[in-house]
């Protein structure tokens, strides 16, 4: 016999373990279903940090950052633990960078502090770095990173003890969408749920095609790289910000960067990968070669790292929507059925909210937080 919960949630990566909090605190009785083991390596959610940030180019993601950052501090409080680290952030790059204008132009009209520095100006302030004569430095002191990996077992921690239910190593062998409820095959059981919410990153298409819908969600094979620091402090979370690079123009892709804490390494990476069909085909060992275009990076922009030894690549996945906005709607022919997918390499930061805006889908039909660029009919339209 079926065992039967309000809702079955599918992924528990860092959306999915959000969700499950939040239902959990809506008194539902929840299942949280991962085919892996918690906190695993193959998806993307695993990991020493995730920049978190009020800079960006389109205003409504201004805007969810304001929503965003109470709700983790909320988190924060509730585990007793920080997640949680202000650093500081800037963004450099071309003055004539269209994405880098836009950040600006953003920031500027949500009257988010900021400060717009000279090349000397931001040397001074940040040696760490090189900027061209031509650049444009936005500074924002409430960037930083959250901690990944404590994040989403922080939510599960405070979802089960809400009484929801986690089974890892648990993979899903079909799902079958009746009028008022789903009914979800597993290597482990058979269960039942009043609603269901999809969170399976990078195996989310393959997933939803069971339910008649199929999403254009592309997985990019991303390598991320964390430099050794132990010849300087002056990497280190307390003394250097997270940064974004807007090069696209000098180099293949935008790259991005986090300080080192706790002995991760100096994190720096390029917004972008290879693509493929479906994650069955990622080859996770990293390449020399994505080291070495970091390296070139370094060289121009952050000298004292090019010559520093890799403490460690590895592979991430990203889950990529044609025009890299997220997907958190109602299934179009099901509205019992949620979904959060395609969060394109920089939705981490959210998760808290998207977590809570998945339970106020299932839940009310709607969510007071600005949606609109994540529906599902955008690309139909």
């Amino acid at each position: 016999m079926n065992e039967s919960f309000d809702v079955i949630i599918i992924g528990a990566g860092a959306m999915g373990s959000a969700a499950a909090y939040y239902f959990s605190r809506r008194k539902q009785r929840v299942l949280l279903l991962e085919q892996f083991e918690l906190d695993h390596r193959r998806g993307s959610s695993y990991g020493y940090s995730r920049i978190i940030r009020y800079s960006y180019d389109y205003p409504e993601y201004v805007e969810l950052a304001k929503d965003t950052y109470p709700l983790w501090f909320a988190v924060e409080d509730s585990l007793g633990e920080q997640l949680y680290v202000k650093t500081g952030g800037i963004d450099f790059g071309p003055a004539d960078d269209k994405m880098l204008q836009a950040t600006i132009e953003s920031v500027q009209s949500a009257k988010i502090e900021h400060e717009l520095l000279s090349v000397e100006e931001a040397h001074r302030r940040f040696p760490q770095y090189r900027f061209g004569d031509d650049f444009r430095i936005l500074h924002q002191p409430d960037s930083g990173f959250v901690k990944a990996s404590s994040a989403v077992r922080g939510h599960i921690q405070l979802a089960r003890q809400n009484g929801a239910i986690l089974k890892d190593n648990t993979v899903v062998t079909s799902v079958s969408i009746n009028q008022d409820n789903v009914e979800v095959a597993t290597s482990a059981g058979n269960y039942s749920a009043g609603k269901l919410v999809v969170t399976a990153g990078s195996w989310a298409r393959s997933l939803l095609l069971e339910t008649g819908l199929d999403l254009s969600l592309t997985v990019l094979r991303c390598q991320l790289n964390f430099m050794s620091t132990s010849h300087s402090s002056h990497y280190e979370s307390d003394a250097c910000p997270v940064w974004i690079a807007h090069v696209s123009g000098l180099f293949p892709e935008t790259l991005y960067g986090i300080p080192s804490h706790g002995g991760s390494g100096f994190k720096i990476a390029f917004h972008g990968g290879a693509p493929h069909s479906h994650p069955s085909e990622i080859d996770y060992n990293p390449d020399p070669e994505n080291v070495e275009g970091v390296r070139d990076f370094m060289r121009s922009h952050i000298p004292g790292l090019a010559g520093a030894p890799v403490r460690e690549s590895r592979i991430c996945l990203y889950t990529q929507t044609p025009d890299e906005h997220f997907i958190v709607d109602r299934h179009p022919q099901h509205a019992h059925v949620v979904i959060g997918a395609g969060f394109s390499g920089h939705g981490f930061k959210f998760s808290t909210i998207i977590g809570k805006m998945l339970s106020d889908l299932a839940l009310d039909g709607a969510t007071p937080h600005n949606d609109r660029l994540f529906k599902i009919s955008r690309f139909s339209a």
